[in-house]
C-alpha cells in the first residue's frame, strides 16, 4: 500500500503516520530524513542538494524528486510505503505524479488530516515539555492531554513533574503563521497539492479535531 499523508503543523500529522506504519508494516519515510542521509552519504543527489541548502536556497524539485524516488525504490518499501513531508505545493505534486506514473509506482491513497488553521496553531503553542521526560504528553489546548494542577500550579499529567517549558520556537507565532501560510494555500501551496489528487487518487480525509485515539480510529477505519 503506497500512501501520502497530510496535515498541517499542529494536526498529529507523525502520531497518525506511526499509527499506519504499525497497522500495515511499511516504512514512513521522511522528506527531511532522505535529505540528510542523502547529503550524510555524499550521494550525488545529495552534494547537489548541499549546495543550493549551503546558499541558502530551496532543493529544486528535479533533484527533490529523484532523491525521493531512490528512497521509494528501496528493498524495505517493496510491500509499500507512507511518503511524509512532500509534496509542499501544486508544482512539487504534478511533480511527484509524474515521477511516479514514469517510474510505474501507484498511489493507493491519499490521507489528510483537517484540521481548523486556528486549533492548529493553538495546539503548537500549547505543548508543555516535561522536565522528567519529554516524551510524556501535555498540551495546554488539548482536553484529553491538559497538564494537571497542583497547587494552583500546572504539572506533567502523567508524572506531576512542576517543571513544564514550551520551546521557544512553539512559541514564535510569525515562524508558526509562515508555515501554515504555505500549507493552508489553496490556489499554490500544500492544500492546492491535495486538492490536485483528489482528481487521480482516492483522498481520504479526517477530521484532526478529536483526540489521538479517536482520529487513529477514524484514519483505519477509512483505510480498511
Amino acid at each position: 500500500m503506497n500512501i501520502l499523508i497530510f496535515g498541517p503543523n499542529g494536526s498529529g500529522k507523525g502520531t497518525q503516520g506511526a499509527v499506519v506504519q504499525k497497522r500495515y508494516g511499511v516504512p514512513h519515510i521522511e522528506t527531511g530524513v532522505i535529505f540528510r542521509e542523502n547529503i550524510n552519504k555524499g550521494t550525488e543527489l545529495g552534494n547537489k542538494a548541499k549546495e543550493f541548502i549551503d546558499r541558502g536556497e530551496l532543493v529544486p524539485d528535479g533533484i527533490t524528486v529523484p532523491m525521493i524516488l531512490n528512497r521509494l525504490r528501496q528493498v524495505d518499501c517493496k510491500s509499500g510505503w507512507l511518503l511524509d513531508g512532500f509534496p509542499r505545493n501544486l508544482v512539487q505534486a504534478e511533480a511527484l505524479w509524474k515521477a511516479l506514473h514514469e517510474a510505474g509506482m501507484k498511489l493507493d491513497y491519499v490521507i489528510e488530516i483537517v484540521l481548523d488553521r486556528e486549533i492548529a496553531k493553538k495546539r503548537i503553542m500549547g505543548r508543555r515539555l516535561c522536565a522528567t521526560d519529554n516524551n510524556h504528553p501535555n498540551n495546554i489546548f488539548i482536553d484529553a492531554i491538559k497538564p494537571a494542577e497542583k497547587d494552583g500550579k500546572l504539572v506533567c499529567r502523567v508524572c506531576g513533574c512542576d517543571k513544564l517549558t514550551a520551546r521557544a520556537d512553539d512559541q514564535d507565532e510569525a515562524a508558526i503563521d509562515k508555515r501554515h501560510g504555505i500549507y493552508y494555500d489553496e490556489k499554490s501551496g500544500t492544500l492546492a497539492a491535495v486538492n490536485d489528487f483528489k482528481a487521480r487518487v482516492k483522498v481520504l480525509e479526517v477530521d484532526g479535531a478529536p483526540g489521538v485515539k479517536e482520529v487513529s480510529l477514524a484514519l483505519l477505519a477509512k483505510l480498511g
